[in-house]
């Protein structure tokens, strides 16, 4: 048998190892992923929110990510853990009535404000719990439903009877 040239196989043993580093940057790449995942999940703002006191004043306004479907709604603040401070989601429904949020999967904070089809604020829950599974009601019909950072109601002093504009 004649002696082997291995300079034949170079070009075969560099493409091996190239293929084998692809491989492990790829697997680089997912623990990447996973680690932007566990960060939390970026919103996209897609709207404005302008809150007004009872007298129709402008008190500030926020960019908003819009829930309008199924399954935006239920997803909501879930897994978001950095809500810039005038940034919030408006959550759309079809219909005025009675609602119910709760907070779990979600790490932040929140002020929720219900809010009726005449885009009167009807209820404030302030300051809500993060992880929790309580019920939080609008114990009054509501349409829309704002969430922001805990505290931003009490710092932007808006309350219950005043108004918000939506720049759908």
């Amino acid at each position: 048998m004649p002696p082997m040239n291995i300079t034949r196989f170079i070009p075969f043993i560099i493409i091996l190892i190239a293929i084998a580093m692809v491989s492990c940057n790829g697997g680089d790449r997912e623990s990447s992923d996973t680690q932007q995942n566990e960060e939390g999940r970026i919103l996209d703002y897609e709207t404005t929110v302008t809150f007004l006191s009872s007298s129709g004043d402008t008190l500030n306004v926020i960019d908003a990510a819009i829930a309008d479907d199924e399954s935006s709604r239920s997803e909501g603040l879930m897994n978001v853990t950095n809500l810039p401070e005038n940034a919030g989601m408006i959550f759309i429904f079809n219909d005025n009535q009675p609602r119910s949020f709760w907070m779990a999967s979600t790490p932040l904070s929140l002020d929720i404000l219900f809010v009726n089809e005449d885009f009167e604020i009807v209820r404030i829950h302030r300051n809500t719990s993060p992880y929790s599974q309580e019920s939080i009601p609008s114990e009054r019909p509501a349409k829309y439903v704002v969430e922001v950072n805990a505290g931003y109601t009490t710092d932007n002093d808006i309350n219950e009877g005043g108004r918000i504009l939506v720049d759908l």
